[in-house]
């Protein structure tokens, strides 16, 4: 050991090399010298302090979007701050500062309702839409700020109602403040857990805590002298319009930078229209032609058109009221048609799902139900999914032929959800899907709760 040199290489989390550091061998007295080298390029003072507001480990810890999402992300804060302090102005002004007949315990309580209809508030929308946030948490992060928005508008309007009327304006823009922080923050939650690539969403989420204090702390300087030279009505409104204008802009933007892995409804067609095609999308091709704002629950063809609806059941009650023939108003319970109903359960006996084409044949477009089976995974919502779009490619294609064939509409729909299946496809593509860097095992298909069910017999 003694004639042997060692050496010591120390690397950062990125794997970037700081020092290297070399021992000579011993001499006679068994002491051994250390040699200390540094790399020949260093950090320079403005990365280091980047470093202190980037992920540990950047840009390796982090997916590939990430630093565009958080420029826009920045330039929206900026702007949104600045516009919050000329609707604050206007809100002291609707409560009465500067006027002598103003009473304090008036604006107290008026402080109260805001903060009692916005929490009111807050309890609703988190019942209503919060199983919705994470597969759809693009929407609502514009969402979020475009309900912001609207409430800086009616800010700075309140002053010109009467007071009865301005304390309705302003405890509603106060609601619309308290679902933008709902909507906000379940929407950033699901985002940083996407830009999270080592497990450090902890540490993430404080480095983004840290952006934006500066960020906002930037804004309020900024927005001390504009609230200072902007003082007349048609200036005030020209200024927040041109913040708005930015804030919205710079929000749609970060929104559209950000390539989910998931696969919600929108992004589930768009993958299998092109599965259709023989190619295997990855997450930024499929990003690119995302709608931020899509309609809940519709099917679109390969060419964008409306070609039916679906949705996930919150009940298994609805598959019988479905096939409902006739109700016993005295009991409760209804009669339904066993046979159909005995064909559908046939027809899916070996699926996890169970689809129910719940609109009449010469309706335009297919309206399809789906119940989910114990044990239902991610991959069976998507294959139900996938199963509703080829059905409804097939009903459009097929409807004439199938009025001549005097079929019953019943009987049709039952002959289509039993003729189309898309399992070859999802057994040949799920490896690929895998590979170009989709997680299949999120499941962001459900938007709300749904029951399992389990059948015999």
């Amino acid at each position: 050991m003694s004639g042997k040199r060692l050496e010591f290489t120390e690397h950062d989390e990125a794997g970037n090399v700081t020092a290297t550091y070399i021992s000579s061998p011993e001499n006679s007295e068994g002491m051994s010298r250390v040699d200390v080298i540094l790399p020949e390029k260093t950090k320079s003072v403005g990365q280091r302090l980047l470093d202190v507001f980037l992920p540990v480990g950047y840009p390796h810890s982090v997916t590939d979007d990430y630093i565009e999402y958080q420029i826009y992300d920045s330039l929206q804060a900026f702007s949104s701050s600045i516009a919050g302090l000329l609707s604050s102005r206007a809100v002291l002004s609707s409560v009465g500062v500067g006027d002598s007949s103003a009473s304090p315990t008036a604006a107290l309580l008026l402080s109260i309702l805001q903060e009692s209809a916005g929490r009111i508030a807050t309890i609703l929308f988190a019942h209503r839409f919060g199983t919705s946030l994470e597969p759809e948490c693009k929407m609502y992060r514009l969402l979020a700020d475009v309900l912001n928005d609207f409430a800086f508008v009616l800010d700075c309007l309140s002053p010109a109602f009467p007071k009865p009327v301005r304390i309705v304006v302003l405890s509603f823009s106060s609601v619309l403040r308290a679902l933008c922080g709902v909507a906000a923050g379940s929407a950033k939650a699901s985002l940083s857990a996407h830009f999270a690539r080592w497990g450090n969403l902890g540490e993430l989420n404080a480095k983004d805590s840290s952006q934006e204090t500066v960020i906002s702390l930037m804004g309020m300087l900024a927005g001390s002298l504009v609230v200072s030279w902007v003082t007349s009505q048609t200036a005030t409104w020209a200024a927040l319009i041109l913040l708005l204008s930015i804030h919205l802009e710079t929000n749609r933007r970060a929104v559209r930078s950000v390539s989910m892995r998931t696969l919600n409804r929108q992004r589930a067609t768009l993958v299998y229209h092109q599965l259709r095609q023989g190619r295997v999308p990855k997450p930024e091709d499929v990003s690119s032609r995302e709608r931020i704002f899509e309609k809940d629950g519709i099917l679109r063809g390969a060419q964008g058109e409306t070609i039916g609806w679906c949705s996930f059941q919150s009940s298994i009650k609805r598959l019988f009221e479905y096939q409902k023939v006739q109700e016993h108003s005295t009991t409760g319970s209804f009669s339904v048609d066993a046979q159909f109903l005995a064909k559908l359960m046939k027809t899916f006996e070996q699926e996890r799902y169970i689809i129910n084409i719940t609109s009449a044949y010469n309706e335009p477009q297919c309206r399809f139900a789906i119940f989910l089976k114990q044990g239902a995974t991610t991959l069976d919502c998507v294959s139900a999914w996938w199963r509703c779009l080829a059905v409804a490619e097939a009903e459009k294609a097929a409807r004439g032929k199938a009025a001549s064939d005097g079929a019953s509409g019943s009987d049709r729909h039952l002959m289509l959800l039993r003729e189309t299946t898309v399992r070859a496809m999802q057994e040949k593509y799920i490896g690929d899907l895998t590979a170009a860097g989709w997680d299949l095992e999120g499941n962001a298909l459900e938007t709300r709760s749904s029951m399992r069910m389990t059948t015999s017999g």
